[in-house]
């Protein structure tokens, strides 16, 4: 069940950005570095309001689901009894998908595809630097566990989970 709760959050994370991008990668410009916030805002193709506005409502459709679906789908469906079930469990599930974020997202679809490509901003790509790409499989590696380890502590404490 676990895998099919990671892949399933994966598929989540592509639609999102699916519709996120649909109009085109300005989009989604709130993942972008700041360099290329500031120039989409110059090129006068979105502002810093709508940029704002949208990292606010993906955040929602991205974060929602980690902080509720998941718990409830490990306690619930999976019958993860205690804090050390409970934590592994959504490590895994939270790791899958952002292993699938790390590879396919930004590697793959960002990093050798045009579909996240914005005219005007060539000449400040890539888009996802070296030093940021290390800074994401950090948080991956650590924030994940982390979060992993607040969410099953919250259970226990809410009484959701025997153990």
């Amino acid at each position: 069940m676990v895998i099919l709760e990671g892949l399933a959050l994966c598929l989540w994370l592509l639609v999102v950005c699916i519709i996120g991008t649909a109009k085109g990668a300005v989009g989604m410009v709130f993942f972008y570095e700041p360099d290329v916030q500031e120039r989409v805002v110059q090129l006068k193709l979105t502002t810093k309001e709508e940029i704002a506005r949208r990292a606010k409502c993906s955040g929602l459709a991205l974060y929602l689901p980690l902080l509720t679906v998941i718990p409830a789908a490990v306690v619930y469906l999976n019958g993860a009894e205690g804090f050390w079930e409970c934590f592994w469990q959504m490590t895994a599930v939270f790791l899958i998908m952002d292993v699938f974020d790390r590879l396919f997202i930004d590697w793959y679809w960002v990093g050798h595809t045009k579909a996240w490509l914005i005219p005007g901003t060539e000449d400040l790509m890539p888009y996802i630097p070296k030093q940021t790409v290390m800074r994401k499989w950090f948080l991956t590696l650590s924030g994940f566990p982390i979060l992993a380890a607040i969410l099953a502590g919250a259970v226990q404490l809410l009484g959701l989970s025997a153990g």
